[in-house]
This record gives C-alpha cells, structure tokens and sequence, in this order.
C-alpha cells in the first residue's frame, strides 16, 4: 500500500507540485440496527482507494481514485497537479507549509477485543434484550438500538519523506425509547443521545451496562408525558456531561478552527466570531473554563497517531482561565498565522480533501462531584441529554433543547420537568460558569456526525466533561 501513495506522490511532483502527499485509506464499517426486537438491518461494507494533494504556488489540488494499481496512482497525482495549477491562476502568495517532524512509524489504536471479531449473534442479542426491556414498559411505542465500529487502515506518503501506518478503531452505540401521549412525544436516550463512540474495541460497549440502564431510561421516557413543562426565566442552570459536551462542541471547537478564522471555510457551520488578532486577549468564559485539544487521550474518539499530514498528534490548549489561546490549524493555516501546526487535518475516506477538524476538544475537570454542584444550589435546573440545537454562524446566539430536566431547589433535585430548553450568547454563557465537577465524573464524550465541507465530510470527534453549573442563564424559551 505504500507504494500506491508513493507512485501517487511522484506523479503529483513529475507534473510539476512543489509538494505532495497521499494516503491510502482501507475502511470497514459495520452497523446493526433493532427495532421493538426486530432486527432493521445489518450492514458491513468496505471503501478502499488512493487520495493525493498536490501544492503548486498558493493552491491546492486533490484527486483521488478507487482503483489501487500503480498506473492509477500515478495518474491520481498528475491530474492533482493540474488542478492545482490551474487553481493557481488565481494570484496568490505562494503557500509555504508549518515543519513537522518527518518519521517513518506505525500507529496501532489501543483495543483488547476486534469489534469485527464479537460474533454478529452475541450483537443483536444485546440490542434484541435492550428493546425488549425498554419495549416493556408501558407507554413506549418506539424502542430502538444501535452498534456500530469503524476499523480503518491508513498508509501516508509525502514528498518529504513521510512513511506512517495508522489502524484506528472505534466502536460504540446506543439507544432510545420513544413515548407517546395524547397530544406528544418523549424520548429518551442511552448513554447520549447520537450514542456514545470511543476510540477502542468492543470493550467500550461492554462498560456501559445496556442492559442494566435500559428500563430507567424507558420509565424516565414513559413519565416525561405527565411532567409539567419547565417555566421560562433565569436561573443557575447545571448541565450533565454529555450535553456539556455538545455545547463545547457547537460553540467553542467549530469557531476555533482556523480555516474558519481565517475565512477560508464557511460551508455547512459558517465561520467564527474569533478574530485571530485577539488571540491571548479575548475573553472566552470564566475562570473556570479551560479548555483543551487533545489527541492523545486514550479511548476518545478524536484520538490517533498522526493526522492526515503526518503532524503527530499532540495536546494544544485552548482556553486557559477563560482566556483564549489557541486553534485547531494544519500545516497551511498555522503557516499564515505564524503558530506552531496543532495536527487537527483530517479527511473522510480516501475520497476527501483533508481539512481542519475537532480532535478532542474538552473541559479540564475541576474538583467535587455533581452531587455537590446540586447542594450548592439555591434555584436551578439540572438538564440532561440532547434533543435539539441551533446556533448561528459565527458560533454566537444558541438555543439548545434537552431530552430531561429536574428542578433544583435549596439544594435538592426536585421534580422531573419536560421540553427543557436554554439560550444564550457564547462569551457571556462561558462567563457565568461557576462550578465544575472533578476528574470522577469526567467522560471523554465522543460524537460520530460532525459535518463540514462541500462536499459534506462527517469527522469523529471526542468532548471531555463533566457536570458544570452557569450561574444565570435563560430556561423554557418556546421559540
């Protein structure tokens, strides 16, 4: 397989690149789907092909092909060339790309069992027994499952000297139960609600106990269409993990990515409200808030060796005391902004241009528990899992809808409350964080459908936190 990047390489340089790179990409997906006990579908399926960047002046050209022989490489390469040329009409200054280290390596995901190695049966057994339980429990119509795992087998070159075998691993799922009433619906979901992904085998599945969680989240569905629904106002709002999660996802990780920054991307998530020249000056959120981008965490799903430009994955911070300093960049973007490249480029498939994306994009924990936050709380709301979200595209104004929530008052979870939603403006909602639960209630969080591009590329992304509070915050808008 290296010789399909390395003859893909030498035919993007003998058609004239200043620079080229290709990855040889061989992924297997597997996805298994129940419904009420019934199993909807089983699906294995398998891409493979050869992706090639070539850099002439100030522009990029790629190419890719399905066909792994020698002369299809190469002619892979040539015609990256020639779209690289031919975007280089455009005047522009000549792209200079960061330095990373050039290694020849391997990189193998940490995992003890192969996901593609449990037996099918045991699989659907699982999810046959989840629905079944969930199924049971009156006044559920809808109880459905998921298992999926990714294994994927990179091999880069570079005109540099690049040499580097990746095998990622990831496996998870999840699933929900739908309820319905006279006049709506409720659903909840298990352990989050797009499932929960990691980095590792099919030992990830096994930790989170389906089967052990399955009726709770069925009655918490089945009780959510008697509970009355929240009132609006402002109050200290307490977060769970995984919702936490997704707030940093949708407005800290996308408008910290420099593509954005710079204006080069606004496709699909538009662009960002950060301003590069106030990097180490901008005020992010509180002094609570610190933030990371990290691959190197073991079993997050934004983990790997290398990115797709053989930079080594690394650890950058990017919000530290709620001040903001750092990005998500390759070698190109970091190059513009002086700033050392953070190995966030990644590609879906062979077929896609690698692009900036989240790696683990997380909260350091603080100290305490959740437990705690609640105690500590005179009027609040504890909200948990998503329903539904909505953000600008400069990542500013949100809204965000939650499966769940319950009261809190005098220090006590209070009574269950339905169609929980809050809203509010990025830096002014980081700045009211006044609490943060420790290192035991930390979940690297992992999301499986994050798109951006033209055409659309979904990227797996991994979100640390644990339960936080923001001391006042606007709950129960309808609209």
């Amino acid at each position: 397989m290296f010789d399909y990047a390395q003859a893909a390489v030498e035919g993007a340089l003998a058609a004239g690149a200043a620079y080229a790179d290709a990855r040889v990409v061989i992924a297997t997906t597997e996805s298994i789907d129940v419904q009420n006990r019934v199993v909807e579908s089983v699906d294995r399926t398998e891409t493979a092909g050869v992706g090639v960047r070539a850099l002439i002046g100030s522009s990029w050209g790629f190419y890719a092909t399905a066909d792994l022989t020698d002369t299809a490489a190469r002619g892979a390469g040539a015609m990256a060339a020639r779209i690289a040329d031919a975007s280089a009409t455009v005047p522009g200054p000549k792209m200079v790309l960061a330095d990373v280290p050039v290694v020849t390596d391997e990189y193998v995901t940490p995992h003890e069992e192969d996901p593609l190695a449990v037996p099918l049966a045991e699989k659907v057994d699982l999810l046959v027994e989840v629905t079944g339980t969930m199924e049971a429990v009156e006044g559920i119509a809808i109880a459905r499952g998921n298992l999926t795992c990714w294994v994927t087998d990179k091999w880069f070159v570079s005109s540099q000297g690049h040499r580097i075998k990746q095998r990622l691993v990831e496996s998870g799922g999840g699933y929900d139960a739908t309820a319905v009433g006279e006049s709506e619906t409720q659903r909840r979901s298990y352990p989050q609600s797009f499932g929960q992904f990691e980095t590792g085998g099919y030992e990830t599945v096994r930790r989170w106990d389906y089967a052990g969680n399955a009726a709770r989240i069925a009655e918490e569905a089945a009780a959510l269409l008697g509970a009355p629904a929240v009132e609006e106002g402002e109050k200290q709002l307490i977060l769970e993990g995984s919702q936490l999660g997704l707030q940093i996802h949708e407005s800290v990780g996308h408008a910290i990515e420099l593509d954005r920054i710079l204006g080069w991307e606004a496709a699909f998530a538009g662009t960002s409200h950060l301003e590069l020249e106030r990097l180490h000056h901008h005020r992010y959120g509180s002094e609570v808030m610190n933030i990371t981008a990290d691959a190197t965490l073991p079993g997050a799903l934004g983990t790997f060796g290398y990115d797709d430009e053989g930079t080594p994955a690394q650890r950058i911070d990017i919000v530290t005391e709620g001040r903001w300093v750092g990005v998500l960049s390759g070698r190109d973007s970091a190059s513009i902004a002086e700033l050392t490249p953070g190995g966030m480029v990644r590609g879906d498939g062979h077929n896609r241009l690698p692009m900036v994306r989240m790696t683990n994009v997380g909260l350091l924990p603080g100290a305490g528990t959740l437990e705690e936050i609640i105690a500590d709380t005179a009027d609040g709301i504890l909200m948990s899992t998503n329903r539904s979200w909505s953000i600008d595209d400069r990542r500013l104004n949100f809204q965000f809808g939650c499966e769940i929530a319950w009261e809190v008052k005098n220090g006590r979870k209070g009574k269950m409350v339905r169609n929980p939603t809050y809203t509010g403006i990025t830096p002014q909602f980081w700045a009211t964080m006044d609490r943060l639960a420790g290192d035991t209630e930390l979940v690297h969080w992992g999301t499986p459908n994050c798109g951006k591009g033209q055409p659309m590329q979904v990227a797996h992304t991994g979100h640390s936190a644990a339960p936080a509070r923001f001391a006042k915050v606007r709950v129960g808008v309808k609209a």
